[in-house]
């Protein structure tokens, strides 16, 4: 095996530009550890955030880096203490952190889930972050109940489109905002209230409701303390100042995704037997990567974007 690899880095902070195809060395597995050839990846918006720097003062990350927080792939070597996972097991995680935009990681076994039969490697890939953040996030302000009145902002998206259908299977009534072309797409998950923001104001069709899922931000985030109810919350994704612009007498929670191999798991097997949706929005080469970040900045897409390491 050739010592170097393709990897895509920063070595500065900045635009579309600061992104870039490398070659770097391969890692050699550490205590624990095994070594994975990538064979695909998720693109994530921590990826063009920590690109612009707009995390640097939260979270401090050495220069270069490598881009990418999920991956699935296929194990080549195991490390030291490494016996979980054997030399061709199908895996795949989150990094819990960055790193999964190179050919090669080597990575903590405990970090990974096993690749379920009849799941692809790119459909694997786009699942660790988004699947596990919708599970959590929809259950970080305290248990579901039966009729609770949620709202989600972004159904169509990554985390959204997981999001609705939890929200459905724990008995709620759904709310959900999505554009024009993704209406149907959210019905079929199971929305019972799907709103067209382009040409709606949520505000006036979602009244009362107990939960906000914001994995939007920005003014629709501010919009939303009104449509609350009294005992309502909104958990934010996007927004880590959420705290300090919610109302006096309104609940606001941010929240911040931790890997969860278990639960990773057990949610990929739903979507390898299709008792859970996924949708791929996209698939992109290795080297459209840097493209891709900057378009998951600027361009709305149903779904996730996936980049296939063998295009």
């Amino acid at each position: 095996m050739n010592n170097t690899q393709r990897a895509v880095l920063i070595r500065r902070h900045g635009g579309a530009e600061a992104a870039e195809v490398a070659g770097i060395d391969i890692p050699q597995p550490g205590e624990g550890q095994v070594l994975i050839r990538v064979l695909a990846a998720g693109v994530n918006g921590i990826d063009w955030k920590v690109r612009e720097g707009q995390v640097r003062n939260a979270f401090p990350l050495p220069l270069p880096i490598i881009l990418g927080a999920e991956m699935a792939g296929v194990v080549v070597a195991a490390g030291s203490g490494a016996s979980r996972f054997h030399a061709g097991d199908r895996v795949m995680g989150a990094m819990g952190g960055l790193g999964a935009y190179a050919e090669f990681v080597a990575i903590n076994e405990a970090s990974l889930s096993p690749t379920p039969e009849g799941l692809g490697d790119v459909h694997a890939a786009g699942i660790p972050v988004a699947a596990v953040a919708a599970w959590n996030s929809l259950h970080h302000a305290g248990s579901l109940y039966e009729g609770q009145r949620i709202l989600i902002h972004g159904a169509a998206g990554g985390l959204g489109a997981y999001a609705v259908q939890f929200a459905k299977r724990a008995g709620a009534e759904v709310f959900a905002t999505a554009g024009p072309a993704d209406l149907d797409f959210v019905r079929g998950l199971g929305a019972d209230h799907v709103i067209d923001y382009q040409s709606q104001r949520f505000e006036d069709v979602a009244r009362n409701i107990n939960l906000v899922l914001d994995y939007v931000g920005g003014d629709v985030l501010d919009r939303s303390w009104q449509v609350l109810a009294a005992d309502g919350v909104i958990t934010g994704t996007t927004s880590p100042d959420i705290l300090s612009r919610k109302p006096a007498n309104r609940r606001g929670l941010w929240f911040m995704n931790k890997p969860d191999p278990v639960l990773l798991e057990t949610l990929a097997k739903e979507v390898a037997s299709g008792t859970l949706q996924s949708r791929i929005g996209g698939i992109v080469g290795f080297a459209d990567l840097p493209d891709a970040i900057e378009r998951h900045r600027t361009v709305s897409r149903t779904g996730k974007v996936v980049a296939d390491f063998s295009r």
